[in-house]
């Protein structure tokens, strides 16, 4: 593995006509749905004047995210993205007409407010997985970064310009027409994919069925430090920097005595700092390593947060808001980028979904927190409070550090052939038994034993259960590497799996075994009970 080439220029995927147009129509999209969270936070202050239930606005977006991405993720990896993406979309169109017909004959309730919410949030929830992998198959590798980048600037462009759309929308015409715009500004983007054509590899084996994948997503990111160690890191950014963005509307109301203008002037300064941030990312990753990155995010947007909830000056309140977006932005791109690079194309969708999930979790965790705390202590309390919790994030870099993404070619090894069999093998028969042979020189043990680890997270992050390591009590240079898989198609499977960046431990392990490569035993497993057993051991009494 090398070190990562030096990030490409910020604006080099805009050369690639379909990510424009996917740029593009993300963009108006973004705009609809950041107008309808003004909307839909200013209804809630309306009809409640509760901070707990304004906090769960942005809860219930970030809620269906924490709970069904897993779900969208193995729909990403097991169903062409492109349909996925294209059903969200137009189920989201329809509960923001909904939620715009409600609010216009004023049947809305601070509930049903919350439920049209979260369903919208559902449905984001399933878009999203299926679009962050579908960036792949819009620009080149080398450019993956910049595009991750792009698309969070384009949505933090869309916090400068979309508040203020928003809180205009709302003062003058009403929230109804904010929910109306919304579903207007998914046409776009339902247009762009209905006419793309995306060139996607074809597997030739069965699709997996739907637990099976969710658990083999999970089994691969249990079985990935670096990605473990960025969901960590995430969860706490997220849920601390949250309390920002949960509780602007009371920071408008409350300590700055505003409205839904003011409001939307907030989150749009938040928005002119990430987009800030997304210009400066390139230069930032190339001065700095990944852990030392997060910290200064965290301790600025500790900060800028902590600033925010004891001003009660206007544009002391903007002002810390800049450096609040810009950290946002950088840090979460971050993030995404690590994830996105540390998983095969088998898996990135789930990858990805765990990812929003500690991400979108901690807003929604965060959200309910801090809202809490500032209905019983205030709304500078809880603002203090969420910027000294980034503290935390910062400090578990000591821990848990975030390693500089390496470049690794995660594309299938494809040296695989499945083997010939004296037996009549289906698909599902199984279990299948798998014991690999090594004959290892007593001198080269360490180094053996060093590779097997590896070998064996990568044994058991492609699927295989039971993974043991076994010696020869007599010949003691035998090793047999032994593991389970359930059924001759998940042995398959599993070795399809296998990436080009796996290569390097299977050629270790060849140059350390002694003679010809090492042999491979495939047993399928039976318990044979005899129907009349007890007659059997009477009359057999050999058998006993």
């Amino acid at each position: 593995m090398t070190p990562a080439p030096p990030p490409v220029g910020t604006f080099a995927p805009f050369q690639h006509r379909i990510f424009r147009l996917f740029w593009t129509a993300s963009l108006i999209s973004n705009i609809g749905v950041l107008v309808q969270t003004i909307g839909a936070s200013w209804v809630m202050m309306t009809i409640s004047g509760s901070a707990s239930l304004v906090a769960l606005v942005q809860g219930m977006n970030a809620l269906p995210v924490m709970l069904f991405a897993l779900a969208a993720g193995a729909l990403a990896d097991s169903f062409e993205r492109r349909l996925v993406m294209l059903g969200a979309q137009v189920a989201m169109l329809c509960f923001s007409l909904i939620l715009a017909a409600a609010v216009f004959f004023d049947w809305i309730t601070p509930w049903m407010l919350l439920a049209l919410t979260f369903l919208i949030g559902t449905g984001s929830a399933v878009n999203n997985p299926s679009w962050q992998a579908s960036v792949r198959d819009t620009v080149p590798r080398d450019t993956l970064s910049a595009a991750v980048i792009l698309n969070n600037m384009g949505f933090n462009v869309t916090r400068s310009i979309g508040p203020a759309i928003g809180g205009t929308i709302v003062a003058a015409l009403g929230a109804a027409l904010s929910f109306l715009f919304n579903a207007v500004t998914y046409l776009p983007i339902i247009w762009v994919l209905a006419r793309w054509k995306p060139d996607t590899a074809k597997s030739d084996l069965p699709r997996e069925d739907f637990l099976s994948a969710m658990s083999a997503g999970l089994r691969y990111v249990a079985m990935s430090p670096q990605i473990l160690v960025v969901l960590l890191r995430t969860i706490l950014f997220s849920s601390c920097a949250g309390s920002v963005l949960a509780l602007l509307p009371v920071v408008a109301r409350d300590l700055l005595g505003a409205g839904a203008l003011t409001y939307g002037g907030l989150l749009g300064t938040f928005g002119v700092g990430a987009i800030l941030g997304a210009i400066i990312n390139a230069r930032v990753r190339r001065a700095l390593t990944d852990e030392n990155i997060t910290r200064l995010a965290c301790l600025i947007s500790m900060a800028a947060t902590v600033t925010l909830g004891l001003s009660t000056n206007l544009y002391l309140s903007f002002a810390a808001l800049i450096p609040a977006g810009a950290c946002w932005v950088i840090a979460l791109s971050l993030f995404n980028i690590s994830v996105q690079l540390s998983a095969p194309r088998w898996v990135v969708g789930r990858a990805i979904a765990l990812y929003q999930m500690t991400n979108f979790g901690g807003l929604a965790i965060g959200s309910w927190l801090w809202g809490s705390l500032a209905d019983a202590h205030g709304v500078s309390t809880a603002l203090v409070a969420g910027g000294l919790g980034l503290l935390l994030c910062a400090a578990a870099g000591l821990r848990f550090t975030l390693q500089n993404v390496v470049s690794v070619d995660l594309d299938p090894l494809g040296q695989f052939q499945a083997p010939a069999t004296g037996l009549d093998i289906k698909p599902q028969s199984g279990p299948i038994f798998v014991m690999v042979e090594y004959r290892i020189r007593y001198e080269d043990v360490t180094e053996f034993l060093a590779v097997m680890t590896r070998r064996r997270r990568i044994r058991l992050r492609d699927g295989a259960q039971r993974w043991a390591l076994l010696r020869h009590v007599e010949d003691t240079e035998l090793w047999t590497e032994s593991y389970h898989v359930p059924t001759w198609l998940e042995y398959i499977r599993h070795n399809t799996r296998r990436t080009k960046a796996d290569a390097d431990v299977m050629a270790l392990l060849r140059g350390l075994h002694q003679g010809e490569g090492p042999r491979v035993h495939r047993w399928i497993e039976r318990q044979t009970v005899p129907p009349r057993e007890d007659i059997l051991v009477k009359d057999n009494p050999e058998l006993h």
